[in-house]
């Protein structure tokens, strides 16, 4: 029987009506993670998306860079096939 391994991955939670657009975590994303979605939120700014979720390291970044803690950043561990 062949060993499974777990992959980590994670998932970024963005509360996208306290957002203000302001890029600082797309910015610090080592990984280009983030991006501003096209869509407006109800404070009329644009929001930060997880754009490639499969490329997020879990480096927090996103999260320590947020003035207004709108990130919360969670851990998923898959069997990799």
């Amino acid at each position: 029987m062949a060993d499974k391994k777990q992959k980590k991955t994670y998932i970024l939670k963005i509360d996208s009506d306290k957002c203000k657009g302001c890029e600082l975590c797309i910015e610090f994303c080592p990984k280009d993670v983030l991006e501003l979605s096209k869509n407006l939120n109800k404070k009329g700014s644009k929001y930060s998306v997880m754009a490639r979720p499969d490329d997020c390291i879990g480096c927090r970044a996103c999260v320590l860079m947020c003035p207004d803690v709108c990130i919360e950043l969670f851990e998923v561990e898959q069997e990799d096939k």
